[in-house]
């Protein structure tokens, strides 16, 4: 059993509890604890201590039993228990926007609802409408949510699935027949949600690396097994796709798995241009392989120069690769700090000192401190008051810290009027301000683009954070004439957030490719709650690399004197 096995058991159990009405602290203690576990870089079955299991964030004596036992006997007796509960089923319904705890439990207790289906069927038939403290506005609200539900079922947000997919990697390459070994699909162009996984290996044994990937531990079902081609699902419902190659083919087959199917056309068309056929076996002078052994040669056997995954989409970079102005990508090595992290303070889990320390490791120069404001009464908002106090400890820390700053700032929400909740006085006093909508997300489109149009326009604000609002697979976007936000932010001279946490990837690549057609500069984000979500970078980076961004286009891969200068 992995982590992300315990974490789901975890998140599971603590929605059971919800919805049985529990006490709210026993919940919000399976939820932390969930999100440790998810969050954790070392698999915790390599922890054989219990005491070493209560240093962790969120695992008290209790919850480090129940891992132990589920680490032991693969099943926690407390679940299953709970499993039979005539609350169980209900668990499905959370997953619709608009549909919390109090609603699920309403909606069963008055109508006997405990399906997706039955939900469905009662709100077209105007059955939620009559339930008290629901409405016709709430009802058409579940029936959007239903819909929006179903359809982000069909893919998986790549924060998700990219780990899964890394351990199948990791576990591969250790078999003495694989010689090269990678990701393909939309997962290798890091689409922001995946369908399936593509794995390419070369070997000259390939029966031997079919019989390794069958055996996986993560295997549920074999669907097909060959020795070229290999399918299984996933204990998790992933569909992992397994292809092996000569050593020769490689490259032309890594290049065709990888896609997009458009950009593979156009390299094809390129090739009968030259007399060529490209394939994923290799390229071909009549029955003569003239390339594919790496992906260089592919794209040299049609004139151009090598075009990195992320941009092999046909946007446009086969005409740019032609004309040798492929832009020169940001790279993970680039980002010299983060400027949008939580602490303790506020819905953090690190103190401010771990914050900086886990950065410091990373090799970073500066982090920005931006708890939240006091609007969202669940994160513990910082007021005015504590606001100072906490002024006192960044500042103690930056006498400690040698070449390395903690930034003070704030991500201060915007209200449905555009005003922040902390006045304008309190905010210049910040290094930094990023500005955020966290309420009222159904506003009509107009509104909602006035509303952040006019933060933009307040002076003390450096940052919009998260500019649509969305959660993958969770949450739609809000409506928002995003041209209208990229003028304002370019007249303003104000930064746009890629926040990299992996359920947001907010701005999403389009975005991103219309902000550097504008002139508007990008701040890569995590948004990190704890010590081990500053990795997330990498997803941020991901998405920049898909819409085309270079180091001079996001803000911080700046120093810090730059960076506090630009700022300024």
């Amino acid at each position: 059993m992995n982590n992300q096995d315990i974490a789901r058991i975890f998140y599971s159990i603590a929605e059971i509890l919800e919805i049985q009405g529990e006490n709210p602290f026993k919940i919000r203690a399976y939820i932390k604890a969930a999100q440790t576990v998810e969050s954790y870089t070392k698999e915790l079955s390599e922890i054989k201590d219990t005491e070493e299991l209560k240093d962790l964030p969120g695992i008290g004596e209790k919850i480090a039993l129940k891992i132990k036992e589920l680490l032991e006997t693969g099943k926690l007796e407390m679940y299953e228990k709970l499993k039979k509960s005539e609350f169980a089923p209900l668990v499905e319904l959370l997953e619709v926007p608009g549909m919390g705890p109090k609603h699920v439990r309403l909606v069963y207790d008055e109508l006997g609802i405990k399906t997706l289906d039955q939900l469905e069927k009662a709100a077209r038939r105007g059955k939620l409408k009559e339930l008290p403290g629901l409405g016709e506005k709430t009802e058409q609200n579940i029936l959007k949510g239903i819909e929006q539900e179903r359809r982000h079922k069909e893919r998986y947000p790549i924060g998700e699935i990219l780990p899964k997919a890394e351990s199948v990697i990791s576990q591969l390459q250790k078999a003495r027949e694989v010689k090269d070994i990678s990701l393909g699909g939309s997962l290798r162009r890091m689409k922001e949600t995946i369908g399936d996984v593509d794995i390419l290996v070369s070997s000259l044994k390939p029966k031997a690396v079919s019989d390794a990937f069958v055996k996986l531990t993560e295997v549920q079902n074999i669907l097909s097994q060959g020795p070229t081609k290999s399918s299984i699902v996933t204990k998790d419902g992933i569909q992992m796709d397994l292809r092996v190659v000569k050593p020769e083919s490689y490259g032309a087959a890594q290049h065709y798995f990888t896609g997009s199917k458009a950009h593979n056309i156009r390299i094809r068309s390129l090739g009968i241009d030259r007399g060529l056929k490209v394939n994923e076996y290799g390229v071909f002078k009549g029955k003569k392989s003239v390339a594919g052994k790496t992906e260089e040669e592919v794209f040299k056997s049609v004139g151009l120069t090598y075009i990195p995954p992320e941009m092999r989409e046909d946007w446009g970079e086969i005409e740019a690769a032609q004309k040798k102005k492929l832009p020169h990508l940001i790279e993970l090595k680039d980002i010299q700090g983060d400027l949008h992290i939580h602490s303790n303070w506020t819905d953090g889990r690190s103190t401010i000192e771990e914050m900086a320390k886990a950065a410091q490791k990373i090799g970073y120069q500066y982090i920005a401190l931006c708890d939240h404001s006091p609007t969202i009464g669940v994160t513990n908002g910082l007021t005015p008051e504590r606001l100072e106090k906490r002024k006192k400890e960044i500042d103690r820390l930056n006498r400690k810290f040698k070449n390395f700053k903690i930034l003070n700032g704030i991500e201060v929400d915007i209200k449905p009027d555009g005003k922040t909740d902390l006045d304008d006085e309190i905010l210049k006093k910040l290094d930094i301000v990023v500005g955020a909508v966290h309420t009222r997300f159904s506003l009509p489109k107009e509104e909602m683009t006035r509303r952040i149009i006019k933060a933009i326009e307040n002076p003390c604000v450096h940052i919009i954070a998260h500019p649509t609002g969305r959660l993958l697979g969770k949450r739609d976007p809000y409506e928002v004439d995003m041209d209208k936000l990229l003028d304002a932010a370019r007249a303003n001279q104000k930064i746009m957030e890629l926040n990299a946490f992996p359920a947001r990837l907010d701005l999403n690549d389009l975005h991103c490719r219309k902000a550097k057609e504008k002139g508007v500069k990008v701040v890569i984000s995590t948004d990190a709650h704890w010590t081990e979500h500053l990795h997330w970078i990498k997803y941020g980076i991901a998405t920049a690399r898909r819409g085309w961004l270079e180091p001079e286009d996001v803000v911080n891969t700046l120093s810090l004197e730059k960076l506090l200068k630009y700022l300024k």
